[in-house]
């Protein structure tokens, strides 16, 4: 063990990242002389919305590199629904069978991550969502989290360990802030001397009323302002966002924008979504509820077996082209124009396919504009008012 309590890749690779039970079950067989060839099928029988994301399976490959085993999964963010089999691992039990706890908590977090991010981006009708959540875990998962919500479709992260290939943003934090005198200070500090490349998004609540220190930030430059306390206070925080849209507006900032963070959930990203031109959203993301994955056998030596409340035999899964999913044992004629969504990943212990996490994000971003599309599209009528009365279209969303 290191300094911190984690634990090693090592000990993880070397299967003693375990549930006792698999231990003592592998040295009972061994002495039993028992190994048989199984297929293990990993599956929810319940998820916390309609459909989930898969996501992990790069760890899960890199853990199971190595070892005598074939591994069939759906590719990292794809779509699947209860029931359905996202990995399947063939071998002899012995050999993998204490690796089972570490591929389920690869699995079961990072694509409870990866679905929570893709719903809430269905819910944001094409405003930004950041990830800004990395601080609600444990700082060595940072980047599995990041991972996962850039996968799920959030637009940019924040932790400073995230993978190559994202965005990684963020500008001020309170404490910054109240380094200087007053808040005008701080603004103008970082006006001039933050990178060109960061937008000047400016925190606007720390001492004052959110509408005073609005306008007063954007005097100082600021693009945009972000309130970071929909939680603190017990006023009405749609009253808030939209006095500050207003005296941003009657006082010539029309173009300053309103980033939201600070304890958002999924809920208020559908209540301030007309309102509020992006979102920085950290324990509904970081802290989404886990998806429920188990590893079953489902046959041995090459012959249907499963526990009760399991179906036998090895399934695929096929997307069909109404977009509807089946599940059939393998062999069986699927429906014409049918895609099997279960691709080989290892092949006796040898990875034929990496998982692409770019890809995986493509697949995730394609179904969430079908999804808004089939919803009636981004478009929504506006419910705050300009100075005039009339509606008043938001402004384009910044980037963070």
């Amino acid at each position: 063990m290191g300094m911190f309590d984690t634990v090693s890749d090592e000990t993880i690779k070397k299967g003693e990242c375990t549930d006792i039970y698999f231990v003592r079950t592998e040295e009972i067989l061994e002495k039993e002389q028992i190994n048989p060839l199984v297929s293990m099928e990993v599956t929810a029988a319940a998820l916390p919305d309609a459909w989930g994301i898969v996501c992990g399976l790069s760890d899960v490959l890199a853990l199971l590199e190595g070892v005598p085993v074939t591994v069939d999964a759906m590719p990292e963010g794809t779509l699947f629904y209860p029931g359905e089999p996202v990995l399947r691992i063939t071998g002899r039990y012995r050999d993998f069978c204490r690796y089972e706890t570490a591929v389920l908590g690869f699995l079961c977090h990072a694509s409870g991550i990866a679905s929570a991010t893709a719903h809430i981006m269905c819910e944001a009708k094409g405003r930004p969502v950041y990830s800004f959540g990395s601080r609600r875990q444990h700082p060595s998962i940072a980047m599995m989290i990041e991972r996962a919500a850039w996968i799920g479709g959030a637009d940019g992260v924040s932790n400073t360990c995230a993978p190559p290939g994202m965005p990684v943003v963020g500008t001020m934090p309170h404490a910054m802030i109240m380094c200087f005198d007053k808040p005008e200070d701080a603004w103008r500090a970082f006006d001039r001397d933050a990178p060109a490349a960061v937008p000047r998004i400016m925190l606007c609540d720390t001492y004052c009323d959110e509408k005073t220190e609005s306008l007063k930030a954007a005097e100082c430059g600021a693009t945009a302002v972000r309130l970071d306390t929909p939680r603190s206070r017990r006023g009405d925080m749609r009253s808030i966002i939209e006095e500050v849209r207003w005296e941003l507006d009657s006082h010539g900032y029309s173009r300053v924008k309103i980033f939201l963070s600070g304890g958002v959930t999924r809920e208020d990203v559908i209540a301030y979504r007309d309102c509020v031109d992006a979102f920085g959203i950290g324990g509904a993301i970081a802290n989404a509820p886990v998806i429920d994955f188990a590893m079953d056998i489902v046959e041995i030596e090459k012959k249907p077996k499963a526990k009760r409340g399991k179906r036998s035999g090895i399934k695929q899964v096929y997307e069909l082209v109404c977009e509807k999913h089946r599940t059939l044992p393998v062999g069986q004629v699927p429906p014409a124009n049918a895609v099997p969504l279960l691709k080989t990943c290892i092949v006796d212990g040898r990875i034929v396919q990496q998982p692409d996490m770019q890809a995986a994000r493509k697949r995730v971003l394609a179904w969430i504009r079908h999804s808004t599309e089939a919803a009636g599209g981004n478009k929504e009528p506006a419910k705050k008012s300009g100075r005039n009365g009339s509606q008043k279209k938001p402004p384009a969303a910044p980037k963070a």
